[in-house]
């Protein structure tokens, strides 16, 4: 049960590698701050201070046009996506705007690893860490260090991901972030399921759950309810077992799952 985040860049990715990219990569924000073009017919006098505004209409308009193409989730428009991403990279350095830098180099990391190109996936995110750390985005740089996490542990580097998964935790315990922390702490419990750790398993599950239900995120705290259960039941405690599992079944007809 993994989930990997983006920003809409929260990289939203959603459950579904599980991302946790709900917190991460903030596209839309960084669409809203599209600057005024320069006025046409402007003096030349004005130029040097143009060009600057010039650069970040340009990398806006990049972006724009790779968010656009990432948008149609085929593999000939994610690939376009990245050409325009890596377009707008320089322009964005030049401009010394590491944030939007940051984002991105998040985005770049999203759209291989829709791609199934999970080590470069990694390589991208990697890159966006020391920017988020520069500019002491922590929300950002947490979510970051969990879908890096979710990555090892869909390549079956489960012991790597619980090295990224601990630092993500340790930001979003000081952050105040339940719903982020929540996520975390089932991913962990998920690694080490795979491990065969059982009751370091359940003991992270378990952690989970009342933060997912204070979240109101029911998709997961079924997920993790049936998690425990499948554990429980591996161990040949099916009464446990069956306790789990039928505190997961309404959820999941609450959300149609």
């Amino acid at each position: 049960m993994y989930k990997v985040w983006g920003r809409k860049l929260t990289f939203n990715l959603s459950r579904g590698i599980g991302w946790r990219l709900a917190a991460g990569l903030a596209l839309g924000l960084l669409l809203g701050t599209v600057m005024q073009a320069p006025r046409a017919g402007a003096d030349s006098q004005f130029a040097p201070a143009q060009a600057p505004e010039q650069n970040r209409i340009a990398a806006q308009g990049k972006f724009k046009e790779g968010e656009a193409l990432r948008a149609q989730g085929t593999a000939e428009s994610l690939r376009l996506a990245v050409k325009k991403y890596e377009e707008a990279l320089p322009l964005w350095r030049a401009l010394g705007d590491r944030r939007s830098e940051a984002i991105t180099l998040n985005n770049i990391g999203i759209v291989y690893y829709s791609l199934g190109e999970k080590r470069k996936s990694i390589e991208f995110f990697t890159q966006a860490l020391p920017l988020h750390r520069a500019i002491g985005d922590s929300r950002e740089e947490g979510a970051t260090l969990n879908n890096i996490g979710l990555i090892y542990s869909s390549l079956g580097e489960n012991q790597k991901a619980l090295d990224y998964y601990t630092q993500a935790l340790r930001f979003d315990r000081a952050l105040g972030n339940g719903p982020g922390a929540a996520t975390t702490l089932s991913n962990i419990g998920a690694a080490y399921d795979s491990l065969g750790e059982k009751q370091k398993a359940l003991d992270f599950y378990t952690q989970a759950l009342p933060l997912l239900r204070a979240a109101g995120a029911r998709g997961e705290e079924a997920g993790t309810l049936n998690s425990i259960g499948l554990i429980y039941s591996s161990l040949g405690e099916n009464r446990k077992a069956l306790d789990f599992y039928a505190q997961a079944l309404p959820l999941r007809r609450a959300i149609g799952g």
